[in-house]
């Protein structure tokens, strides 16, 4: 392969990956619009974490809970999950969330599912 085959598959890559992000921003934009959240919040860092948040019925401030290590990792999971009770959908499906999100996600955001919120 030469010096510009290679640059080719890079280049076929980025396309792939551009193609992949704007998909990525129009599921969350539609999940943002579902919850009643601004879609053009999933747009800026660190709001759009806080949104989820509030989608998954946690207070704001949880995103700080996020920069410390292995509670990164509790909190994302307790979030996933109820982000999908937020949806009217169980713990399968949040498992799906968190385990397989680039098929879950996009599920939530063109299916049926309506917010129902959490109360708390």
């Amino acid at each position: 392969m030469d010096e510009y085959g290679a640059g080719g598959i890079g280049a076929g890559l980025i396309i792939v990956y551009i193609i992949l992000a704007i998909f990525y921003i129009i599921v969350m934009w539609k999940i943002f619009v579902k919850a009643g959240k601004p879609g053009w919040g999933c747009l800026i860092p660190i709001y759009n974490t806080i949104l989820m948040m509030e989608i998954a019925g946690r207070p704001g401030w949880w995103f700080l809970l996020l920069f410390i290590p292995v509670v990164n990792i509790i909190i994302s999971i307790i979030v996933t999950l109820d982000i999908a009770k937020a949806f009217g959908k169980g713990s399968g499906f949040g498992i799906g969330l968190i385990l397989l999100g680039f098929i879950f996600y996009p599920i939530l955001a063109f299916s049926d599912a309506q917010y129902v919120g959490i109360k708390r």
